[in-house]
């Protein structure tokens, strides 16, 4: 057995391709950027988490501001940029809003990166 490791030659176009599906169109691209935008910030990230993470696949805006040393307003301005990056969904019942994560939004996320089957 040998002691260097062997090396794949990377400079082929095949290592090259897209990471998944067909090459993005200039209005998709500029769509997912204002989704990522929306996830470049911490507080949201985090909030998109909870909601996610939360019994029953829902969370009340109730329950979103503890966690956080924020204000309640600026959790709100949050959740809206969520809500319109498409990540979220917001239903009032009586006082409280309660929010649920976009299944298709985070799916079309992750398939964006998925690595291609390999041949």
């Amino acid at each position: 057995m040998s002691k260097f490791l062997e090396l794949e030659d990377v400079s082929a176009a095949a290592c090259c391709a897209p990471l998944s599906g067909p090459i993005l169109g200039e209005d998709e691209a500029a769509e997912l950027a204002r989704v990522f935008k929306a996830l470049s910030d911490p507080v949201r990230l985090r909030l998109l988490n909870l909601i996610a993470a939360s019994e029953g696949g829902e969370a009340c805006v109730c329950d979103l501001t503890t966690p956080f040393d924020l204000s309640g307003p600026t959790i709100s301005h949050h959740l809206k940029v969520l809500r319109q990056a498409g990540l979220i969904t917001g239903e009032r019942r009586g006082t409280w809003v309660y929010y649920r994560v976009v299944p298709d939004a985070i799916t079309r996320l992750s398939t964006l990166f998925a690595l291609p089957a390999s041949a």
